[in-house]
């Protein structure tokens, strides 16, 4: 199974942006997706997750409100869309994957994408 993350880049204050995650490999079924972060010398953190049909959401408190998730199964991919972004946004993304539950837990996830980055400037 492999995830890849794309959709990062530069961007001011009270910006949006909108990140992918394709899943390929085998996905006989889909996948509870989560989102994560890590500034740099910060430990990495939950964002956000999402249950397979897509009618569970969960959110970090720090992002509730202001991101979303969302999923098309039938292209294998999942969405984080960003809005009113801040500075202590800045992190690099990655999705995660993983066959049980939706979970905050980072070692709960199976899979992982290579992370993309989100710089937001003030």
């Amino acid at each position: 199974v492999q995830l890849q993350a794309s959709g990062g880049g530069l961007v001011q204050a009270g910006a949006s942006l909108r990140l992918s995650c394709v899943v390929s490999g085998r996905t006989k079924s889909p996948f509870v997706m989560g989102w994560f972060r890590q500034a740099p010398a910060k430990e990495r953190e939950f964002v956000g997750a999402i249950n397979r049909s897509g009618g569970r959401i969960q959110y970090a408190d720090s992002v509730r409100g202001r991101f979303t998730i969302s999923r098309d199964n039938a292209k294998d991919t999942v969405y984080l869309q960003m809005n009113s972004l801040k500075p202590e946004d800045t992190a690099v993304y990655y999705c995660a994957a993983t066959v049980d539950f939706i979970s905050t837990m980072s070692h709960e996830y199976d899979y992982w994408g290579q992370g993309t980055l989100v710089t937001v400037s003030s």
